[in-house]
This record gives structure tokens, sequence and C-alpha cells, in this order.
């Protein structure tokens, strides 16, 4: 028997209302609620159109209960553009992830949770204290993706559609997670990472609060995280022209807005000038000047090419866990291994993962 809960599941995946889910069903919406109560069940050509539209195998629905992300604990990164049915397809996204992760878990000792906790303090304090207890003092981050997950943060990726939702954070018990999208640009999923940081820092006791206050101080957070101070006055004291802030940017790999803002938050760059660099900059459209390349996870990267030498593709994996593997992939930053079956295996438990800080 489905099990409507799953069923509205994937209908928050699809990011349909209910009235558009039952029409794609071939049933009026007095039918799905009946549904949804348990005193009806489908019709088997609503069952079937239910698995064609989704591309989830019957069995997903037959399966038993689920962990669903709780919007009040979630930190989304663009909250008040953001539409309802975009943030309940996000969340969906953490359903699927928390069955992976765990199914994941079963198997591979991952980098422990060590993410510090700064509820009382400045945004600048905070990110200070933090690049401190993980040892990388004012140097640049290589790779932000890397440097979270060898701390234990959970990150995976969306491909979600809308120009509203570039990342959201939460809490599961005592594991942090991190969802980007990475339809965004690298250089805006990166301080999307360490804003989200920011909330999983500053915030975890907080979300739900005063919302525009704690965005504010995860901006500022990931400013400073990215881009130190010292390192900001050491490396570029004097700014001549827009040119020279989109060739240093690469060094912190942020855009030149983000740059042109922080130079101009430590007096590097005037406030003349910062606006007509904003301007101009505003001027190029989505477009980022010298882009750098995109970031994607080690550790999911290790897995699966582990798991795929010793036979099991993401095809298989997405049979086992009755997931359609285009979700696995979206989930996964689209990683795809060269390995072949019947290669040597890896190492696999613990996992040992090395940070680019």
């Amino acid at each position: 028997m489905l099990n409507p809960d799953r069923v509205e599941l994937v209908r928050l995946r699809l990011g349909l209302t209910k009235s558009g889910f039952a029409d794609k069903l071939g049933v009026d919406r007095k039918t799905l609620l009946r549904f949804e109560t348990g005193l009806f069940s489908f019709p088997e050509s609503a069952v079937q159109n239910l698995c064609a539209i989704s591309g989830y195998p019957r069995p997903f629905f037959d399966k038993g209960p689920f962990q669903l992300p709780s919007a009040e604990g979630v930190s989304f990164r663009s909250l008040r553009s953001l539409t309802a049915g975009s943030r309940d397809a996000a969340l969906a996204a953490g359903a699927l992830a928390f069955e992976f992760d765990d199914w994941i878990s079963t198997r591979y000792d991952l980098p422990k949770q060590q993410v510090p906790q700064c509820e009382n303090q400045a945004p600048e304090q905070a990110a200070a204290f933090v690049r401190a207890r993980w040892g990388i003092g004012e140097r640049p981050i290589g790779n932000i993706i890397n440097l979270l997950e060898a701390r234990g943060v959970r990150v995976f990726s969306l491909t979600e559609e809308t120009r509203h939702l570039d990342a959201y954070s939460f809490w599961r018990d005592d594991q942090p997670y991190i969802f980007l999208n990475t339809l965004k640009t690298a250089e805006r999923s990166r301080f999307d990472a360490a804003h989200e940081l920011g909330h999983l820092v500053m915030h975890r006791q907080t979300v739900g609060g005063a919302y525009a206050n704690m965005e504010i101080e995860a901006n500022a957070f990931a400013s400073a995280f990215l881009m130190p101070s010292a390192d900001l006055k050491a490396e570029i004291p004097h700014v001549r022209s827009l040119d020279d802030i989109i060739k240093a940017k690469s060094r912190w790999g942020v855009s030149a807005l983000a740059l042109n803002y922080a130079l101009n938050k430590i007096a590097c760059v005037s406030d003349w000038h910062y606006r007509q660099y904003t301007i101009a900059l505003g001027q190029m459209g989505e477009r980022e000047p010298n882009p750098m390349q995109r970031e994607t996870s080690q550790v999911w990267t290790k897995i699966l090419t582990d798991l795929w030498r010793q036979g099991m593709s993401v095809s298989r994996i997405a049979e086992e866990l009755l997931i359609p593997e285009f979700e696995l992939s979206s989930l996964l930053f689209g990683i795809a291994t060269v390995q072949q079956p019947g290669a040597p295996p890896l190492a696999r438990a613990p996992l040992r993962l090395i940070s680019d800080a």
C-alpha cells in the first residue's frame, strides 16, 4: 500500500500544488485528499502516473517513515524572496539526502563534526575564532567545501532552477548540513557556504528568530572568514582601478562585488570608488569577471570512487535506496567517477579527508 507521506514528499520535491499534483495523477483534488487521510487508495492508473511524472520507482512509495528537515530549524539564504514551492522542494531534497547519508554512514566512518559554537560573539570575532580553532590562521581558504567536510559538515548540492534559492543549512541532532545551489557562480557558492557556516556557528539556538539580523551577521561572518582584514591589507593596501579588484579576487576565491565591499569596509577603497565599482560590476549582469573553477565535494568523490571499484555504481546505489539516479546526482554535485568495477578497493573505514584550506 502506498505511504501517503512519501507521495506527499514527492509532490513537494516536484514543487506542485495539491491541485496541480492531482491533475498530473489524473484524479480530482478530493480523491487526493481522501488518499492522504488513508481513507482511499489510488486507482492503478494514478499510481502509474505517479511513477511516470516523478521518476521514482513504485517500491519507494511503499517504504516506511522518513525524516524531513523542519522549516523552523532551517536557515535559508534568501528566505523573503523564496516561494513556498521552492522552499518545500529544497526541504524534500534534504529528506532524500538523509536517506543517502544514513546509508553511507553504515558503511563509512565519516569525519566527526568540529563546528564550534559562538552564539554571543560578533561575526568578525566568530570568524576569527573558527579560523583559529581549525588552524587556518590568516591564509586564504583553498576549497571551502573540502574544509567543511574535513570538519564534519555534510555538504550536498542543489540544482534548483530559481534565482532566489542560494543555499540553506541546519542541524540534524548533532550533525550539521549545508546545501548549495550549483546553478550559482562558483564565487557565489563559496560565499554561500561561508554564510551558512556562519549560521551553524552563531545561530544554532536562534534560527527562526530575528531573520534580518541573522542574515546580516552571516554575511559579515562569511566576508571575514573568506577575507580576513589583515590579509586584505597586506596583499592589496591600495586600489587604483576596478581591474585591481578583478585581478586580486582569485586569491580569496570571492566575487569582485564581495571583494569591493570588503575593501571599502577597511577603507582600502573610498566610498565614492566603491559606488562606481559597484555600478560597473552591476552592468556586467550575472557574469562574473575572471571566473574561478567550481569547487566540488572530496568526500562524496572518494566514497563513490571506492564504491565503484567494488562494483557499486551510482545507478546501483539508487536502486538500493529506491531513489532516482538523477536525484542522487543533483545532491552529489553531479560527480561521475571513471574507475571501472573490479579495480582494487580502497581502504573504506575510517575515511580520511584531507582539507584544502
